[in-house]
């Protein structure tokens, strides 16, 4: 049994599981190739502070047999990087940067690599240039015993000055175009990215997706981890790792938000010399200190990692695809989860042109499509009483659409194809404050609708008496029963008017009319 024991790469592990990268199905899997190109040419041209032109062409060329092509504008890739960005999983230069970015793992593209060459065998082509007139072609398979890239051509093109990248795949898969498609995916995507401009050449047709505004997002900073949710073994590791003498500094160096008077404090709860060498803290004293951490005030993340959809960008992207009768949004302030900072922004649609409940899911930036079930936002919506703000307990019942944006330095998605966010409980109690905030704004709209409904109940209800009042009160008095009439419906109108409002700025009924005799 000894002799059998032997280490595997992570290509091979893929090649193996490929439905933990999104390629359980074929439907699926082409969606899945689009959409870690597309992610990784936005990442790349706002990095570069490039407004986005996006062409992504979807054809097919035998039956469930397709030629995927994704060219962007972006910097492009150096040459001597070429062959590892693609060939190469777990290769990247985002996993240990603690900024908000659509990539994290440094698998996405190498996997579509791996999935193309699994279904269909076929290399897959990549033209990169970095605007000095010189274009890098390669043609480009994965060693999965190795995880290496296997380089079958690679040749220098001498053209025009151009930046960006182009890849073209051939790959197996069934396109479909339905709720959880590429269309659908892009759409969704020029919603939370208006400064994208987003060409799609699909077996349907070209259908584009303007830029709306020429102003990219706020560019997100780099930052160190927060003290708040750091868990045991990552500050052991830290702790060992670290190059300060002094364990108030390695508090000061290593975190963000943290001075040297909070650090003291901290020290002090768990009972440690300040002036310890990390390394030699024991086990206890470590623990200690996650214990003592929680009974200090520490200052919240810097909001300048992230960079939020914002509420004016939600809204405008809500009334502009589904023109709706009402709707409200909110950002939270950020909170930590396992040392990492994130921010929950959600957004709310109501009635108007929507006729069935939806929830549109999106993590920095990006929509998911899959796996709503287990996601987190999902769990969250949930939980929630609709009754309490004048709805249905059953959502599928509302027409309402609610948008819930995730921005995290690092996103914790449940499986490695990124389309569902783990349950934690800080992350949960985030998007169910933001939710309910919009649905709070939401019920005294609700409010003021049924007021009205009722307002106008109450004024036909008079309105259908005015000429039997109108012909007894001529009898009775013989005043003309026209004047009667005519000064009843005024009445009538005046106490029907809402919305007016006095000099202290309160809502009032209606203005009274004068006594009428």
């Amino acid at each position: 049994m000894e002799t059998k024991h032997k280490e595997i790469s992570i290509s091979e592990f893929f090649e193996k599981n490929r439905h933990l990268l999104g390629y359980d199905n074929k439907s699926r899997a082409l969606l899945t190739v689009v959409k870690e190109c597309v992610d990784n040419s936005l990442d790349a041209a706002e990095e570069a502070r490039i407004l986005p032109d996006i062409y992504v062409k979807v054809k097919e060329i035998a039956p469930e047999k397709f030629e995927i092509l994704v060219r962007d504008n972006g910097p492009g890739i150096v040459r001597q990087q070429i062959p590892k960005v693609f060939g190469k999983l777990l290769y990247g230069d985002k996993f240990h940067r603690l900024k908000q970015s659509r990539g994290e793992q440094g698998i996405g593209v190498s996997g579509a690599v791996l999935y193309a060459q699994l279904t269909t065998g076929e290399a897959t082509e990549i033209k990169s240039s970095i605007g000095d007139g010189k274009t890098h072609y390669y043609k480009i398979k994965i060693d999965v015993k190795k995880n290496e890239p296997i380089i079958i051509e690679d040749k220098v093109i001498e053209e025009e000055k151009w930046h960006g990248v182009e890849v073209k795949f051939i790959v197996e898969g069934i396109y479909r175009e339905h709720k959880q498609s590429i269309l659908e995916y892009l759409k969704l995507t020029a919603v939370s990215n208006p400064h994208a401009h987003i060409i799609f050449d699909s077996p349907s047709g070209i259908i584009e997706f303007k830029r709306g505004t020429e102003n990219l997002p706020k560019e997100p900073k780099e930052i160190k981890p927060h003290l708040y949710g750091v868990e045991i073994g990552v500050l052991t590791r830290m702790l060992y790792e670290t190059r300060e003498r002094k364990i108030v500094n390695f508090f000061i160096k290593e975190f963000t938000r943290i001075g040297r008077k909070t650090a003291k404090q901290i020290c002090e709860k768990a009972g440690i010399d300040p002036n310890k060498k990390p390394k030699q803290l024991t086990n206890d004293e470590i623990r200690n200190i996650v214990n003592a951490v929680k009974d200090v005030k520490l200052l919240n993340p810097p909001l300048d990692c992230l960079s939020p959809m914002g509420e004016e960008l939600m809204e405008s992207g809500l009334k502009k695809e589904f023109n709706p009768e009402f709707v409200s949004s909110v950002t939270r302030q950020p909170a930590v989860y396992r040392g990492w900072p994130f921010q929950v922004e959600a957004a709310l649609a109501y009635g108007g042109s929507i006729t069935q409940s939806k929830i549109l899911r999106f993590a920095n930036r990006v929509p998911l499509l899959y796996q709503q079930g287990e996601c987190a936002i999902t769990k969250s919506i949930s939980e929630i009483d609709w009754k309490r703000y004048g709805l249905e307990n059953e959502i599928e019942k509302e027409p309402i659409i609610i948008l819930v944006h995730v921005a995290s330095i690092w996103v914790p998605f449940t499986s490695e194809s990124k389309e569902a966010i783990a349950s934690y409980p800080v992350i949960i109690k985030e998007i169910k404050l933001a939710v309910q905030e919009c649905l709070r704004k939401l019920s005294l709209h609700l409010s003021g609708k049924r007021k009205i409904i009722g307002m106008e109940k109450r004024r036909k209800l008079f309105e259908k008496y005015v000429d039997e009042i109108a012909n007894a009160i001529e009898e009775l008095t013989g005043y003309k029963k026209e004047k009667v009439k005519e000064m009843l419906l005024k009445i009538i109108e005046r106490k029907s008017t809402i919305g007016e409002k006095n000099g202290n700025g309160e809502e009032v009924e209606g203005n009274r009319s004068e006594d009428f005799r």
